[in-house]
């Protein structure tokens, strides 16, 4: 049996007595490695302070530590490492959200919650739980008729796309033709299922015209976005009288009522049938080099960006006063603590975007900002629709 216990890079210690103190134990087997190589003196130093045993075999005390913390850092880098199947699913999930066209959903979303909210908040009295999940059937399925519209333009339009939305995912070549052909084909049918199932003949006809309208709107020979005139009534119809009209009168019939307008339901339809024309005047600003490259005839290709932007802004104000003077003359009929302030405010925004776009002499980034701004004037009329 070996007397000496540890062993030091250059030379032995004597023997370790059990009585020797801990303070000079410790001062004999302080060694002070060399300062031009520290990192590769100390696995050497870990390797010779360790304790012989009778059977021969060392027992590693200082890297023991280390080598566990190797251990689970390479299991960790393991496991982190990427999965092919994860990362396809989600990919083609963002590309169909992308697909979806965002902006548009919430549009959608956030008109019919409103409509279906302000029906009920008039008769509360006929509220039933039992509706909910008719209510929310209805809302999927104009999500589907909103899916089957952008994307069957997408599909027309992926030429136009390549120069003015490469980030549109048939444009970037992250969703092939054939998966877009699928999903549109889903939506049209599903969206028509749900309806016809659950809301009578007259609602599945007003669906149809729009699905029919929306296709009418991008697909040859029609293709009716080549005419401004066209485009723009195609548009103002859709998202503007049928969305409103139909699920105001959806929700009153499943309510048990017949069709009836209400002045603020009269005042919200006129008010977006007019914001959505502004929006389809609006939408192919950012999209003028394409538009003329492919000899898309709109107004902004024919008139300038510049006399577009003021035409849209023009009619807006319009908008606004006349929701105003509507306040004004009719305070019976709405909440003109709510409606004159709050309109009054969207009206100033909209004059100061104005200003900040012609600031920015019209640039391709404050050009998209002022239409992105456009949209959220569209959400916001309809937040405070139901408090009107």
């Amino acid at each position: 049996m070996e007397h000496s216990m540890f062993q030091s890079v250059s030379l032995r210690t004597p023997a370790v007595n059990s009585t020797l103190k801990p303070s000079l134990l410790h001062s004999k087997l302080l060694i002070r490695p060399a300062a031009t190589a520290p990192s590769r003196l100390l696995p050497n130093l870990a390797l010779h302070l360790q304790p012989r045993w009778p059977c021969g075999c060392r027992r590693n005390v200082l890297t023991k530590s280390w080598r566990r913390t190797s251990i689970q850092a390479c299991t960790q880098v393991g496991a982190a490492g990427p999965d092919p199947l994860v990362n396809n699913i989600s990919a083609f999930r963002d590309a169909c959200w992308r697909f979806l066209r965002p902006h548009t959903i919430r549009g959608t979303a956030l008109g019919s919650v409103s409509l279906v909210t302000r029906a009920l908040i008039e008769n509360s009295h006929l509220i039933k739980w039992s509706l909910l999940f008719k209510a929310f059937s209805g809302l999927f399925a104009l999500i589907c008729g909103n899916g089957y519209i952008v994307g069957i333009n997408q599909i027309y339009d992926i030429g136009i796309d390549k120069v003015n939305k490469p980030y549109l995912p048939i444009a970037a070549g992250d969703l092939s033709v054939k998966s877009a052909w699928l999903l549109v084909i889903f939506f049209a049918v599903a969206g028509l299922l749900i309806v016809g199932l659950n809301f009578g003949p007259f609602i599945t006809s007003l669906y149809s015209l729009g699905l029919f309208l929306g296709t009418i709107y991008s697909v040859p020979p029609f293709r009716m976005k080549r005419f401004p005139v066209a485009a723009f009534l195609i548009i103002a119809t859709v998202r503007g009288f049928l969305l409103n009209f139909g699920v105001y009168y959806a929700t009153r019939a499943a309510l048990g009522l017949t069709f009836e307008w209400s002045s603020p339901v009269a005042f919200i339809t006129t008010f977006v049938t007019l914001f959505a024309l502004v929006i389809a005047i609006t939408k192919d600003l950012p999209d003028v080099e394409g538009d003329r490259k492919f000899q898309i005839s709109t107004l902004a290709t024919k008139l300038g960006v510049r006399n577009i932007s003021f035409l849209g802004s023009g009619l807006l104000l319009l908008n606004y006063v006349a929701a105003i003077a509507a306040a004004v003359y009719m305070p019976q009929a709405f909440n003109r603590i709510i409606m004159i302030p709050v309109h009054a405010i969207l009206a100033l925004s909209l004059i100061f975007q104005s200003w900040l776009l012609e600031r920015a002499n019209y640039s391709q980034e404050a050009i998209s900002t002022f239409y992105r701004f456009i949209w959220n004037l569209f959400y916001a009329e309809y937040i405070i629709f139901p408090l009107i």
